[in-house]
């Protein structure tokens, strides 16, 4: 007699398994949701993260709608699905009349007085693409790639604008949007009009999108709490304390429409609704593998100087110590590298790149203003960033780098620099290799957050870059507010408190 085959043991476990499971959740359940909310709660939370990483894997289905400027990908809840990837993450983009935008580049030779803005305009903003012209080119970046530009530190705005037509939860219902972007080119609109123009001229058009957004359905819900928009100048330009013409920028963030919404502007103010994030660099990758092969790049380049600096001298400034910093790396020995970029074309992404790869500390003193573009074209060349004020970087990108900044850069105070009391050789040469391995590790960490990826060409897979992690650090914002109004607390104070920024500098001594 034959006889049958006996069930493997793993399966009868599993369909026992199935069986307990299935028993479970449709029997007792229903007495747990009456008993225990906070279980059901936890229940269903678990499943809909099971659910969301295997849905992670697909986009959204998406219908395209026409903008003023060209398609944009527009996600809507899934139907029939029980789960829903966007939920909590849906951002409308207002399609706002071209003056507020594309009128504004349009007329790209007018945007600087003394720069021609034209030439930086191309790939979305991304501005001309490097190629391999010399053997120099691809020894200093990896070109073969297609994934570098000479891009200009102002085309922020631009940049996020195309990036943000690409979002995967962009939606073009609002009643579904956590959070309402506004595509205003505020950084153009300003620095078209610095030199020699009044203040009713430099405050007209932002006093006009005011009044249009006031008078949307979008405006009533948080009276713009929930909106937000990003610009390509400091945050200072749109905060003129005086209205006679001889104040600098625009009055924009004191508007009182503009008071409620966020701004995520190259460098922040003292006001905790300006809120700073990375300047652009010249590297977009278009996948995880190409920034993976940078990093490894950059973290095993021999770097023949000690540290260097790429700048101009500011001897009309007051207090600047860019002087005794370019005193002593030219007295340096060959310790220090010096770009001066007065007399030098710092616009070349292969030779300011050159430099940072070649340097093991890069110098990154205030300007103009406390921030620079050069810190995070540093960064990305594995180069650990020495400031000396804490402007610069710790109160500002709070979103993207280590909350201890010791782990990847060294402060000197100003004082210090002024007073002579700091050689830099020194200071520097005297930090032993094992910590400068591990500091430019952590510097190689930090280069997908701060590099924006390729508008409309990165895959499926997650990026967590510049962008993303603005948008997802906004929408964590606009909900804490939203929960504030729901729970009757005192919303304005998170728009109109100050920063101290002399309190971390007391802190860093």
């Amino acid at each position: 007699m034959m006889m049958k085959p006996v069930p493997k043991l793993w399966v009868v476990i599993s369909v026992s398994l199935m069986f307990c499971l299935f028993v479970l959740f449709q029997v007792h359940i229903p007495d747990l949701v009456g008993k225990t909310p906070l279980i059901a709660h936890q229940v269903n939370n678990f499943f809909i993260s099971i659910a969301s990483s295997s849905h992670r894997q697909t986009l959204n289905r998406t219908k395209f709608a026409n903008e003023s400027d060209g398609n944009s990908h527009r996600a809507n809840p899934p139907e029939g699905e029980e789960t829903d990837s966007c939920a909590g993450r849906y951002i409308y983009m207002h399609n706002l009349p071209s003056r507020f935008n594309d009128d504004i580049i349009s007329n790209c030779r007018a945007l600087i007085k003394w720069f021609d803005m034209c030439p930086f305009m191309v790939n979305s903003g991304l501005g001309p693409q490097v190629s391999a012209s010399s053997n120099k080119t691809a020894r200093v970046l990896t070109v073969k790639t297609g994934s570098w530009y000479s891009t200009n530190q102002f085309l922020l705005a631009v940049i996020f604008r195309e990036r943000m037509k690409h979002y995967e939860c962009l939606t073009d219902d609002s009643s579904l949007a956590s959070a309402i972007y506004v595509p205003f080119y505020a950084g153009f609109d300003v620095s078209r009009h610095l030199w020699g123009y009044n203040t009713t001229v430099r405050d007209e058009l932002g006093i006009e999108l005011a009044r249009w957004l006031r008078e949307t359905p979008e405006w009533s819900k948080m009276n713009g709490r929930d909106h937000f928009f990003v610009t390509g100048r400091i945050g200072w330009d749109f905060r003129r304390g005086q209205d006679d013409d001889s104040g600098w920028g625009n009055k924009l963030m004191l508007l009182p429409e503009f008071a409620n919404m966020t701004m995520l502007s190259i460098e922040a103010t003292a006001w905790t609704n300006d809120i700073a994030i990375p300047y652009p660099t010249y590297f977009h990758p278009k996948s995880l593998a190409e920034i993976w092969r940078w990093q490894t790049k950059v973290k095993n380049a021999k770097r023949r100087y000690l540290f260097s600096f790429v700048g101009g001298p500011r001897p009309t400034m007051d207090g600047s110590i860019r002087g005794e910093i370019i005193k002593q790396c030219l007295a340096s020995h060959g310790k220090c590298k010096f770009l001066n970029c007065v007399s030098s074309d710092c616009d070349n992404p292969v030779k300011i790149m050159e430099v940072f790869k070649n340097s093991v500390f890069c110098l990154q003193p205030p300007g103009d203003s406390y921030t620079r573009r050069s810190i995070f074209d540093s960064i990305l060349a594995g180069c650990i960033p020495v400031f000396f004020h804490p402007g610069s970087g710790y109160n500002q990108y709070k979103w993207y780098f280590p909350k201890n900044y010791t782990k990847y850069s060294v402060y000197i105070p100003e004082k210090e620099m002024k007073d002579g009391k700091v050689s830099l050789r020194k200071l520097l040469g005297g930090i032993d290799k094992e910590m400068i391995w591990r500091m430019r590790n952590e510097v190689a960490k930090i280069i997908p957050k701060i590099v924006y990826t390729k508008p409309g060409l990165v895959g499926p897979e997650k990026i967590e870059d510049a962008f993303q992690i603005a948008v997802d650090r906004t929408l964590e914002r606009v909900a804490m507010v939203k929960k504030m109004m729901e729970e009757g607390k005192d919303v304005q104070s998170e728009y109109s408190q100050t920063r101290d920024l002399k309190k971390l500098e007391s802190e860093t001594q």
